[in-house]
């Protein structure tokens, strides 16, 4: 509540007017006193998960679309929920780089105002990966060299994380490098032709966090990865190349885990798998970061929420007691907005608000964990 008063009037009530007028004040200011807190906001408001997640302070995030910022519900639930925001698409190479010569920063540059707005950090999502290439990389007017490849890379990460420099405080600067048996995965980055480092294990992903550290040596960088939540090939290959890189200096801050999962995930094997592999990651000092959270659910029924829910809080639990856990993100957070769209053009029903921005028993289930009992000491870099 806002104590705003009309203005002063000049009338012929007199004394009358007078002294209802401060009768008005007295009762208005003293509803104020009894509502208000700090940072404007009311002591009977709900609780968030931004500001749930804070007590832990445990970083709050989701993927956003520039876009969808028109949208006075999808904005206002952005901003007053979470205090992290991704970009889903707009810093992807065939969105900011559409051209050799051009590069278009209207997308991404619209999401960080409303974040710096808003006082929440941005994540940058991401600098190198194999799909949304642009065609002018896929389809080049005569074949790439790898060297001529290589200064391609090399000048859009400089330009790309120079021009957020200060301003994002984190990078995916590798997404989904290694394939499902652990080895690198083929790409017109790695190998077709590549920047040069084919058949050399992982120094292209070397290479890009070198270059990206070189722009802006205060970001956190990341390599981030799907299908490795528990142990597995993947998973393996993606520890391997953490424990060299730390033990090598490479400039890596810490794993993104992706978690695109589903209903039933929470079975113990999964979880406990899940949770020993983010013990592991953690031991070598590094953040680890569940990044692209959401639990495919392919029904909308009572069951199906129920599911959902318990997914989603277990998944929460494991990253809210382990202190090197600093963010737990979704990709989105209204069903409204997902990518997980049926052929038939159904949505599934994934994230934790529906598609009226109504709470699911997801939400509840992930705030009434927040509420409670959790690892709450420092997390790697919370106050910047």
């Amino acid at each position: 509540m806002r104590c705003r008063l009309g203005c002063t009037r000049n009338d012929l009530y007199g004394v009358l007017y007078h002294l209802h007028r401060a009768l008005f004040i007295l009762a208005v200011t003293g509803l104020c006193l009894l509502t208000g807190s700090s940072k404007g906001q009311r002591k009977d408001d709900p609780l968030t998960l931004r500001a749930a997640a804070e007590k832990h302070h445990l970083l709050m995030g989701t993927a956003a679309d520039a876009d969808l910022l028109s949208d006075a519900q999808y904005a206002s639930t952005l901003r007053s929920e979470y205090s992290v925001l991704e970009p889903e698409n707009e810093m992807k190479f065939d969105s900011i780089h559409p051209a050799p010569d051009r590069y278009n920063f209207s997308g991404a540059d619209a999401l960080l105002a409303f974040a710096e707005a808003n006082s929440m950090k941005v994540r940058g999502h991401n600098l190198l990966w194999y799909q949304q290439v642009p065609g002018w990389i896929l389809f080049p007017s005569s074949p790439w060299t790898p060297a001529a490849l290589n200064k391609v890379l090399a000048d859009h990460i400089a330009t790309v994380v120079g021009h957020y420099k200060g301003r994002v405080y984190a990078w995916d600067v590798v997404n989904e490098p290694f394939n499902d048996n652990g080895s690198m995965r083929s790409s017109v980055w790695y190998d077709k032709p590549g920047i040069g480092y084919a058949g050399q294990g992982t120094k292209m992903i070397e290479q890009a966090l070198r270059w990206a550290h070189a722009a802006d040596p205060h970001a956190r960088l990341f390599v981030n990865e799907t299908g490795a939540e528990g142990f597995n090939a993947k998973s393996n290959a993606v520890y391997a190349m953490a424990k060299d890189f730390v033990r090598r200096g490479v400039p890596l801050s810490g794993i993104g885990i992706e978690l695109h999962t589903g209903i039933g995930f929470d079975q113990p094997g999964s979880l406990d798998a899940l949770q020993a592999n983010v013990k592991r990651l953690a031991a070598l000092g590094l953040e680890v970061q569940f990044t692209e959270v959401d639990v495919d659910t392919p029904n909308g029924d009572r069951f199906g929420m129920s599911e959902e829910a318990s997914v989603y809080r277990d998944l929460l639990d494991i990253c809210l007691r382990q202190p090197q856990c600093s963010l737990f993100q979704t990709w989105g957070f209204t069903d409204a907005h997902s990518w997980l769209t049926r052929p038939n053009g159904v949505r599934g029903w994934p994230l934790p608000f529906d598609r009226a921005y109504r709470k699911k028993p997801a939400y509840r289930a992930m705030l009434k964990r927040l509420e409670g009992r959790g690892y709450d000491g420092p997390r790697p870099l919370h106050a910047r």
